[in-house]
């Protein structure tokens, strides 16, 4: 029970978590700014004296920034909540108890280690989506290439600052 919970809370349901948006929030962002790149609207932006920046990339970044951490609760609970239908079929252990060792054996901190993690991926996520969005040149081939570039990136990079805070955590012993 512990075994599942831990790895759940800290890292698979954040990680899958993330991965998914990348897939599915990155390549949104790349196409949608790179389709506006490809229609001169980013170009007409800057003619009005507004920043693509501030108008195209912040509110995205943003709202991933806030949504990725609630998306990751939620795929902790089904994480816990699939560990507890899997331990209850397979190994006989019942729902109460399964409950009860959990709240013995698990503390808040893995769960905290898990979502602490969500907003550094949201950064990761939604900035690479952005910038290669607004990377598009002159033909709608480059859209699809630098979107199926900015989800791989994404999803490399998820990956690469997943092991980093796995490092850290080491060393500080949590």
């Amino acid at each position: 029970v512990e075994l599942v919970a831990i790895s759940v809370l800290r890292e698979i349901g954040i990680l899958l978590t993330a991965i998914i948006v990348a897939g599915r929030s990155g390549s949104a962002f790349t196409a949608q700014i790179g389709s506006m790149k490809l229609h001169e609207e980013v170009d007409a932006m800057r003619a009005l004296a507004l920043d693509p920046m501030e108008m195209l990339v912040l509110p995205r970044v943003l709202a991933l920034i806030i949504a990725l951490p609630m998306l990751g609760f939620i795929s902790a609970m089904m994480g816990l909540a699939g560990g507890a239908v899997m331990c209850w079929i397979s190994l006989d252990i019942s729902p109460g108890l399964y409950i009860e060792r959990l709240s013995e054996g698990v503390s808040l901190s893995h769960f905290l280690i898990g979502i602490v993690k969500a907003p550094f991926f949201a950064l990761m996520i939604g900035l690479i989506g952005c910038f290669e969005g607004l990377k598009v040149e002159s033909s709608a081939e480059s859209v699809g290439r630098l979107t199926t570039k900015s989800v791989v990136e994404s999803i490399f990079m998820v990956i690469v600052v997943d092991a980093f805070f796995s490092i850290y955590f080491a060393v500080l012993g949590l």
